[in-house]
């Protein structure tokens, strides 16, 4: 039986797999999780673009799709929205394309280190955090972040990845956070 979640991932940093030689195992592995934690059941196949990319193309885009000049950790450009997304149907069809999760390499490893984490567990978060943008989640407000970062720490538990909110620094920003 083919998975409900299809993958596409590309590299534009080979720094990625210089890094984690099982790094497209475990965009696949995380994906998959968060796809299956909160996809819809009657969808009969989704789509998705990971592309492993640097921070200068990371910025760009940024700059370009939300007005900030700087780069960040992940984004995620959803191709269908929450409303569309609960509407579709299993039909047999060509799967939906639910987006696309762009990840900066030198973003996360910094944030890796700085919270003494592995870039593993880090890459793991910032694709389980994309995928669930792409399915409708958000952290727009407090009640929508706490939804989510639950939702997280529940899909990370399963792959065995310590809950990136456990601690919070001393400026009271939550551990790990993740921006898109």
């Amino acid at each position: 039986m083919p998975e409900p979640l299809d993958l596409d991932i590309s590299f534009s940093s080979r720094r990625w797999l210089e890094a984690l030689p099982d790094v497209e195992d475990r965009c696949h592995r995380a994906a998959q999780a968060a796809f299956g934690a909160a996809g819809p059941d009657n969808l009969g196949g989704a789509e998705v673009s990971i592309v492993l990319g640097d921070d200068e193309q990371v910025r760009a885009l940024n700059r370009t799709y939300r007005g900030m000049d700087k780069s960040t950790n992940v984004l995620s450009f959803a191709n269908i929205d929450s409303a569309d997304l609960a509407a579709v149907q299993s039909g047999g069809g060509a799967p939906v394309l639910l987006g696309d999760i762009i990840v900066a390499y030198g973003v996360a490893v910094a944030e890796a280190c700085a919270e003494a984490k592995s870039l593993a567990d880090h890459l793991s978060h910032l694709v389980v955090h994309g995928t669930l943008h792409l399915l409708g989640y958000d952290h727009q407000d407090d009640s929508e972040a706490d939804r989510m970062e639950q939702l997280e720490r529940s899909v990370l538990g399963r792959l065995g990845v310590d809950d990136p909110y456990a601690e919070r620094p001393a400026d009271g920003r939550k551990n790990g956070a993740a921006a898109s």
